[in-house]
């Protein structure tokens, strides 16, 4: 077999099992830590998402967020929101980037408003229409009510990946692990 084809499946062994460690570490930042409110519960689970999308490339990471998030959903008594977050993650991991040799760069760091907008009108109109029986106006309006929760929840985890990401960028990590 050649040095080529070794690598090669070396990097791609490394990335699933980084994506896996991903999904867990959303589920567990998600799932266990976290405050409850009156429609779910706010977490920081988002901020490994974002990490997660700044150092994988987009299949991995769009799978991690995805994963992690409707495990989290699934195993603390909310399936019924599986399906919006599956898609609500995975499209969230596409706001971010991993081109850059930096994790924390000023497209990533705006990446996080596209992020709370998903989130917000995401998980409103699915409440409003899905969860509601059908499309409720009313639902959908109080389901935006919510908005101080997401925005607690966005903070929570735009503070969590500029922490962990700016460790990780004095350490270098990008270039070391070579993803």
């Amino acid at each position: 077999m050649s040095t080529t084809v070794t690598k090669s499946r070396t990097v791609k062994l490394r990335r699933i099992t980084s994506a896996g460690l991903f999904a867990a570490l959303i589920f567990v930042f998600t799932a266990y830590l976290h405050i409850p409110t009156g429609a779910g519960y706010t977490h920081a689970g988002d901020g490994l998402i974002y990490l997660a999308a700044s150092i994988l490339p987009m299949p991995y990471a769009v799978a991690a967020g995805a994963v992690g998030g409707a495990l989290a959903d699934g195993l603390t008594g909310y399936p019924v929101w599986i399906p919006a977050t599956v898609v609500i993650k995975a499209v969230t991991a596409m706001f971010f980037s991993n081109k850059s040799e930096k994790i924390i760069t000023l497209r990533n760091i705006l990446a996080i408003i596209p992020s709370l907008i998903l989130c917000v009108a995401g998980y409103a109109v699915y409440e409003g229409t899905v969860m509601a029986g059908g499309f409720s106006a009313a639902a959908i309006s109080a389901a935006f009510s919510q908005f101080p929760s997401y925005l607690a929840q966005i903070g929570a985890s735009m503070a969590l990946y500029i922490a962990a990401g700016a460790v990780l960028d004095r350490a270098d990590f990008k270039k070391k692990f070579k993803m």
